[in-house]
Parts: C-alpha cells; sequence; structure tokens
C-alpha cells in the first residue's frame, strides 16, 4: 500500500483534526440526529470496500456509503500546509493538510 493511502487510512480511522490533517462535515450531515451522526461516523472510520473501480490511484481517499436509504461520500483533499493551494507532496505530512470531508451525496 502506498504512504498517500496510509495516511488517508489513519485520518479516516481516527477522525483526528490536528496540524496536517482536518475533519469536515457538510450542513447535512452536521444537522444529522446524534444516533444516525454516529452510525455514519463509524462507518466511516470502518470503511474498507476499495476496488480498482471507486480507487483507481490506489489512495483510499473517496468512498459511499448508504445508511437508510441515503447515500454519502467522504472524501480527501491534499492543500499546502498555509491551506493556500494545493500540496506539493501529499505523501509528505510536511508538506500537505489532509482534509476529510463527510457528505450527503446530494451536497456533492
Amino acid at each position: 500500500m502506498n504512504k498517500i493511502a496510509l495516511l488517508n487510512d489513519e485520518l479516516r480511522r481516527t477522525l483526528a483534526n490536528s496540524v496536517s490533517s482536518k475533519v469536515v462535515l457538510t450542513q447535512g450531515v452536521a444537522a444529522l440526529p446524534e444516533n444516525e451522526l454516529a452510525q455514519l461516523l463509524e462507518r466511516v472510520r470502518s470503511f474498507d470496500d476499495f476496488t480498482n473501480d471507486n480507487d483507481p490511484h490506489g489512495e483510499h481517499d473517496f468512498g459511499t456509503i448508504k445508511i437508510a436509504g441515503q447515500t454519502y461520500f467522504f472524501k480527501v483533499d491534499y492543500y499546502a500546509p498555509d491551506m493556500n493551494g494545493g500540496s506539493e507532496d501529499p505523501a509528505d505530512p510536511a508538506k500537505a493538510t489532509r482534509v476529510l470531508t463527510i457528505m450527503r451525496a446530494d451536497e456533492y
């Protein structure tokens, strides 16, 4: 597994905000009832259904989750440490801030 995938998996499994990582919930996700939000976050943490179709670059940076008829996405983007522009090297934690966004499919 490549380093980018390992870093993305670490962020997704921990959902930990830090100097080099952020977790963002869209308005629709943030408005979910507490029990539904907890279920969604657990499904994001445990997601491992990466295939060539949904993960063609092997970076584990996108996934789709369905809960009670609603489709959700999670997506990891890579920004420069100052958050101004993209990262020049997403594999180097010193040169990238990872942002994991969790959203309803209709918010994409």
